[in-house]
């Protein structure tokens, strides 16, 4: 089953766009740092599991604390590893979110940045308890495109064109249900949402769009290469050269129990 599932999220054609994607609200990461406690020093270890090419790693270690960084496909860590390589205080581990390798209650705060939907969260749930410390907490977050912004309800206008039955997924649903279905090992549950916005090129936007994995177009098949190719090139016609645009962060948090 892990083979699987590393197999269906295999990230490896999408490693080298991430860079285009908007990374987190800083106002929302400097929130959730002052909530869950963080002294902001290297005594504090954040769990940053299914870290990819170190997007939320690189927010984390700006704010003065000690990341260890879990990442299972090569290519993502090796992005992940170029980018932070001037930080003492960052360690990239190869391993999955369901299975660290790291010790019992040695973490802080465990991170999952726009990952949690990647993985079985239950198994992931228990190995987050399990890493915490007590009076721990466990974050996930992502950043959604915000639908009400007129780019945004363009381009999924136009997706929807082609995929008529386009489904967003894990990502976009409210993860409390599935927190207080384990209330045995996380409680007190924080939602925190943000809205930011971002300048893009059209080139820029369609290049964080090659980092998005589904079940819709996939790179690695001739037939996905090129849905993908016609999304876009509608896109190019139909939307500005360059824009801003709106996202949200949108995180829950929640304290380790026992």
């Amino acid at each position: 089953m892990k083979d699987l599932v590393e197999k269906h999220w295999d990230y490896s054609l999408h490693a080298k766009y991430y860079e285009y994607r908007p990374n987190y609200n800083p106002r929302a990461i400097d929130l959730l740092a002052q909530y869950v406690g963080s002294t902001g020093s290297a005594d504090f270890v954040v769990a940053d599991l299914g870290a990819g090419t170190g997007n939320l790693t690189i927010m984390l270690l700006e704010r003065g604390v000690s990341v260890v960084a879990v990442e299972p496909n090569d290519q993502m860590r090796g992005f992940g590893i170029e980018r932070t390589a001037e930080s003492s205080q960052v360690k990239w581990v190869k391993a999955n979110g369901t299975e660290t390798g790291i010790a019992d209650a040695t973490a802080n705060w465990v991170t999952f940045g726009s990952s949690f939907n990647v993985m079985d969260r239950t198994l992931a749930l228990k190995e987050a308890h399990r890493i915490l410390k007590p009076g721990g907490y466990f974050s996930c977050m992502w950043n959604h495109r915000n639908l009400h912004d007129p780019i945004q309800e363009q381009a999924e206008n136009i997706i929807v064109s082609f995929v008529p039955d386009y489904d967003r997924g894990v990502r976009r649903e409210d993860q409390r249900p599935v927190l207080e279905e384990h209330e045995h090992l996380f409680g007190e549950i924080l939602y925190l949402e943000s809205d930011f916005v971002v300048p893009r090129t059209i080139d820029q936007y369609i290049s964080a769009w090659r980092s998005v994995k589904n079940k819709y177009w996939d790179f690695a098949t001739e037939e996905g290469a090129a849905l993908f190719g016609k999304i876009t090139e509608a896109m190019r016609k139909e939307l500005p050269a360059e824009f801003t645009i709106r996202y949200t962060t949108r995180a829950w948090t929640a304290q380790r129990v026992g």
